[in-house]
């Protein structure tokens, strides 16, 4: 295992900075997931530790050792990719064997070393057969196996799932996950894909426009971005341009334009972002922490307004809240049955609560 410490790293092609003053220190063992939209840099940097990029400017070290010119043949990383990259014309055994035979291991252990981690994949009663006779879920399976047989310091993985339909992708990152643990192997993840990111990573650093926004936990990252971006790329959230108002004892009171109104938010470091008298602020709340009631609601930072839609999805529903002309907000609420579905046009109150709130600053480009 090694530790990844990546310091100052800046990456161009030509006039484009593709990744710009990059710091991360990734742990031993750590399963780390770059997240952020295409373009963001996030692959760019992926390549750059596996030596296929060297970096304008930074170093790229694997515990205390200097690595950022090294050729990737010798870094002693596994790497799994988007497509695979699968010989169609080898066995499968041929297709793990690879590396170890670029490496001139002997027959025997390459023997002992294939069939031991196609166990490990399940894919063991598979060993004489043609990858491309394999199901997609099966290709990935052989991909990882070619990854991990060489006994790699670190496993990197670009998008890996990307190819594969929903219900396998669930299966897959179980697995994955399951392979990481039991190999112990410090593993860097690159995804598009929020779920995956939450569900599987020890941290995630989120990006955009070639800058690292955040690095942290699931639970930090979601529950308390640092910016407008992070809110709304990690899962869904109503977001609302504010401006602070009064700051009192144990609470700050904010105005939203669009709501035509104040919001009271607690003031503790979960609900209040960092910010400066200069940054322009928005308010972050998710959707599962919105009431909708076609009730009375009592207590701070009660609204009107008017059911518009109602989504159902099985294990929650979805209520859109049409506030006024210029703003929708969405709550939502597991499912309980159809007697607690409020009906489109229905007349209903909305509340944000003042513990659920986030304020963050809006990201800079």
């Amino acid at each position: 295992m090694s530790t990844v410490h990546l310091s100052a790293i800046t990456k161009q092609f030509g006039k484009v900075t593709a990744v710009e003053d990059l710091d991360l220190l990734i742990k031993e063992g750590e399963f780390f997931t770059f997240l952020g939209p295409s373009g963001c840099g996030k692959t760019t940097t992926l390549r750059m530790v596996a030596g296929f990029y060297y970096p304008t400017k930074g170093v790229v070290k694997f515990n205390d050792r200097d690595m950022t010119t090294v050729p990737p043949e010798k870094r002693n990383t596994g790497m799994v990719f988007q497509n695979y990259a699968l010989f169609p014309h080898m066995t499968v055994f041929e297709n793990v064997a690879f590396g170890l035979k670029v490496r001139k291991m002997s027959k025997e252990e390459t023997k002992k070393r294939v069939e031991d981690v196609l166990r490990k994949v399940r894919l063991d009663q598979y060993v004489d057969r043609q990858v491309s006779q394999l199901s997609g879920g099966q290709q990935q399976r052989v991909a990882l196996a070619r990854a991990l047989v060489i006994e790699p310091d670190i496993l990197l993985l670009d998008e890996p799932l990307s190819n594969l339909d929903a219900r396998l992708r669930d299966e897959m990152r179980a697995e994955i996950l399951r392979l990481q643990k039991e190999y112990q192997i410090t593993t860097i993840y690159v995804t598009h894909d929020q779920v995956e990111a939450l569900t599987m990573s020890d941290r995630i650093a989120v990006f955009n426009f070639g800058k690292c926004q955040q690095v942290g936990t699931p639970t930090e990252i979601y529950n308390e971005p640092v910016n407008d971006f992070v809110a709304e790329f990690i899962g869904e959230t109503n977001l609302l341009t504010v401006k602070e108002v009064h700051a009192g004892e144990g609470r700050r009171t904010y105005h939203a334009d669009k709501l035509n109104g104040e919001l009271a938010v607690k003031d503790t470091s979960l609900n209040i972002g960092g910010y400066t008298e200069n940054d322009e602020l928005c308010m972050s709340v998710r959707p599962e922490a919105v009431e909708v009631s076609d009730q009375p609601l009592t207590g701070a930072n009660v609204f009107p307004g008017k059911v518009k839609m109602v989504q159902f999805t099985g294990a929650a529903v979805h209520t859109y809240v049409e506030m006024n002309d210029h703003l929708t907000l969405v709550g939502t609420a597991l499912n309980q049955g159809p007697s607690t579905y409020l009906k489109e046009g229905a007349d209903v109150h909305v509340r944000l609560p003042e513990d659920q709130i986030r304020i963050v600053p809006k990201a800079g480009v």
